[in-house]
């Protein structure tokens, strides 16, 4: 059974001025176990809001989405036990201001999965080294790179222990050269087998780390395949424009 299965999604936004504006329109998509799967696409094309509908921060207008086997669109369903089993990193990092890199990575496990702060502070003190910033558990996130903000983020993410990683262009909003540091800890995150969706721009990552590239325009999924199939071999005239006009 695929860790995420996407059947016929469609969502839509009341506009300004009224209109209807189709965000996605009836994607399906599937996510294995320990895929790594990699959306493309131009801005405004569904790729985010499609993300944000697998842990339910948009909610669906129509269609299905199943998660570990859980229809995460059922009115019956407790979001919150799935978002246990699914991390999320966004573009913006969200770290808490007044908590260090340590306290902003237990936080979460000592109130939500109620384990002591000796525990905790254990497992964080790990993820910081497996994130590369073992010396910045007590330094504030002002104090802090872009770069590293981000990775103390993915760190808080893996403190939950989730079986999937959702990645929304969790590199956008960092200065080019530290780009890279985060990319780093992705591949590692990928290499050892943890399931991952994202959506990014880094078109080397998605052809060296991807299992699966997805290329969508307009709210709808163009074309998937291979990165050597995808990049090299595109199928579909607009992905292949795509692809023109960036690489």
């Amino acid at each position: 059974m695929p860790n995420i299965e996407i059947k016929n999604l469609d969502k839509t936004f009341l506009a300004k001025d009224g209109t209807l504006v189709e965000a996605v329109k009836n994607a399906n998509l599937e996510v294995k176990s320990k895929e790594v799967v990699v959306i493309i696409g131009p801005s405004g094309s569904g790729k985010s809001t499609l993300l944000r509908c697998v842990n339910k921060l948009e909610i669906p207008t129509g269609g299905s989405i199943v998660v570990d086997g859980i229809n995460i669109t059922s009115k019956q369903t407790d979001i919150r036990k799935v978002r246990e089993e699914v991390g999320m990193v966004f573009q913006a990092f969200n770290l808490f201001p007044h908590l260090t890199a340590l306290e902003n990575i237990t936080l979460a496990p000592i109130k939500v999965k109620k384990i002591s702060k000796l525990e905790a502070n254990k497992q964080g003190l790990a993820l910081l080294e497996r994130v590369g910033l073992s010396e910045k558990a007590q330094s504030y996130p002002a104090q802090l790179s872009g770069g590293q903000q981000q990775r103390v983020a993915i760190a808080r993410s893996l403190a939950m222990e989730p079986q999937i990683m959702l990645f929304d262009e969790p590199t956008s909003a960092l200065d080019p050269e530290m780009i890279k540091e985060v990319l780093d800890v992705m591949t590692d995150l990928a290499k050892s087998g943890m399931t991952m969706l994202l959506v990014t721009h880094e078109m080397g990552f998605a052809r060296a780390a991807a299992t699966k590239v997805i290329f969508m325009d307009e709210g709808t999924v163009i074309e998937e395949g291979t990165p050597d199939q995808l990049f090299d071999h595109p199928k579909n005239k607009r992905t292949k424009d795509f692809l023109d006009s960036i690489l």
